[in-house]
């Protein structure tokens, strides 16, 4: 099996530091977690975008999903939008390009 890029998605990520430490929530798909750093938050928001994405992908349900939370599928990578805006010292907003896959199968 092999996968194919077939789209992207814009994606909004926040980090909040809060309680000793960083939370990270995608605003789109409803992932969050933490970690005792931001690029420990990081790493993990963006495992857990990759699992969540993987799995409406594997159940069939990844058009619905982004049908119902409004979700647009860019056929072409949009221009580069990766911005992060520090609202104040305790909280981040991180705009991403994300890629979506569809499995192939060879």
């Amino acid at each position: 099996m092999n996968k194919t890029i077939t789209g992207y998605i814009i994606l909004t990520v926040i980090f909040k530091f809060e309680d000793e430490v960083w939370t990270a929530e995608c605003k789109e798909l409803g992932t969050a977690t933490f970690g005792d750093t931001i690029q420990e938050a990081e790493k993990d928001i963006q495992e857990a975008i990759s699992l969540h994405l993987n799995t409406l992908e594997g159940v069939g349900e990844r058009e619905a999903f982004f049908r119902e939370h409004g979700i647009k599928v860019y056929q072409v990578q949009p221009e580069q939008m990766h911005i992060d805006l520090p609202f104040d010292a305790n909280i981040f907003v991180s705009q991403r390009i994300q890629p979506i896959n569809q499995t192939v199968r060879a």
